[in-house]
């Protein structure tokens, strides 16, 4: 498959940070709410950038957009977020064009998840458009882009088993507990943090544990309720939070909160208490683990549980990868016929124009000329020639930008491009 610009005076990137470098505190630092996304899109747009997504999970931060120089995109990254451009470098990556594209495949499709087959983020990925669109910084490009990456998942888990069992961190939280925690369905759970990860965590808890002492708590009573009448749980107000903790087995923190929101100091504990910390920025402070009978753990100590499960999933990335190449094929087929389409426009306006120029010339000369029949001629001739080169720039093996800029400086044409 060819390594060509998808476009000629921009180019397309994927700049951020994953789980693969950057550790959670790190993560937490360029981690963005709905606040900070919605202050990055509008300095994008008055900063002139034309069209850009961008995904914010406790996994990863990426931007995918154009721009003359990646730098562009870091930057609005780090104004909008309390990470540095200098703690940026130390963990980031810089993909373009055919690499960058490749990424958001390969993201979208589970293959590049925390925890292999895990499908969330093509969500995330689906909503970042959406919110994109809403400040007019989508295109043609990206929406075919993201319309693609959404068909790769959806074939690769209706035709792979890459996400057979349960995936996500959610499920693995709980089946963290179900293996740590004798008699869960007996135990009291509370869950602190109704966002995405806490609504996904509390549903997998009711599934699994067949646990009805499940309490939920979030800073906005009102959201907690609506899952709580989902599940018909109990919900208690925020500032009944430390009171609840000392009844509570388990305690699973999902919050959105910037800074932590539970440390020692709201503990006052005589017994065992199993933590998990499912959020990004990390939502308990370290200070816990001094207490004795408490046990911490983080999304990233869950991601490297491998079980069973997940080493099946494996066998199962080169399918998905073949699928990823098929569609991806036909997304590159799509973007350089958009790229050389005004080109072979132009070139059979040229041709037309010599045709039209040399047919004047002969019907002056010529006294018996065949008009009908040198028009049907010449036509045939500028569409065998017009048809010859789209098959070189249809071709795997060619480059297809710089044939553009051959074509166009021997014919002496200017193809118009919107």
């Amino acid at each position: 498959m060819n390594n060509n610009n998808v476009s000629k005076h921009l180019t397309f990137y994927a700049v951020g940070l994953s789980y693969k470098k950057a550790d959670a505190a790190v993560r937490g630092k360029f981690s963005l709410d709905a606040q900070s996304k919605t202050a990055l899109l509008q300095q994008a747009e008055n900063e002139g950038i034309s069209s850009l997504i961008l995904i914010s999970t406790c996994n990863r931060t990426e931007i995918y957009g154009f721009a003359e120089h990646p730098f562009q995109l870091i930057k609005l990254l780090c104004d909008n977020s309390r990470g540095t451009v200098e703690e940026f470098q130390k963990v980031a990556f810089v993909y373009k064009n055919q690499d960058a594209i490749n990424h958001v495949f390969r993201v979208g499709s589970g293959l590049d998840s925390q925890i292999l087959g895990d499908f969330e983020i093509i969500g995330q990925i689906k909503n970042s458009f959406i919110e994109s669109k809403s400040f007019g910084l989508t295109d043609t490009f990206f929406e075919r882009l993201v319309n693609c990456v959404i068909q790769a998942s959806k074939k690769i888990k209706n035709e792979t088993e890459l996400s057979s069992g349960a995936t996500s961190v959610s499920f693995a939280s709980v089946q963290y507990i179900m293996n740590n925690i004798a008699d869960i369905s007996s135990k009291n759970i509370l869950l602190f943090g109704t966002g995405k990860i806490g609504r996904n965590t509390c549903e997998n808890l009711v599934k699994h544990t067949k646990n009805d002492h499940i309490i939920l708590i979030n800073r906005t009573r009102g959201k907690a309720e609506k899952i709580a009448g989902k599940f018909n749980l109990v919900v208690k107000d925020y500032d009944l939070l430390p009171l609840e903790i000392q009844k509570a087995d388990v305690l699973v923190v999902a919050t959105g909160a910037q800074l932590p929101t539970i440390d020692a100091s709201i503990l006052d504990l005589n017994k065992p208490l199993l933590i998990l910390d499912l959020s990004i920025p990390k939502n308990v402070h370290e200070n816990v683990r001094d207490i004795p009978g408490i046990s911490l753990i983080h999304l990233d100590d869950l991601a490297k549980m491998t079980d069973e499960t997940l080493e099946k999933r494996k066998l199962h990335i080169p399918q998905a990868e073949a699928i990823i190449d098929e569609i991806k094929e036909e997304f590159n087929d799509w973007l350089n016929g958009r790229k050389f389409a005004p080109t072979i426009h132009a070139l059979k306006e040229k041709l037309n124009s010599i045709k039209t120029t040399e047919l004047n010339f002969q019907r002056k000369k010529i006294s018996n000329f065949d008009e009908e029949q040198a028009e049907l001629i010449s036509n045939r001739i500028i569409q065998k020639i017009t048809n010859h080169f789209a098959n070189h720039l249809k071709d795997q093996d060619t480059i297809v930008d710089e044939s553009i800029e051959w074509i166009e400086k021997v014919f002496q044409i200017e193809a118009i491009r919107k």
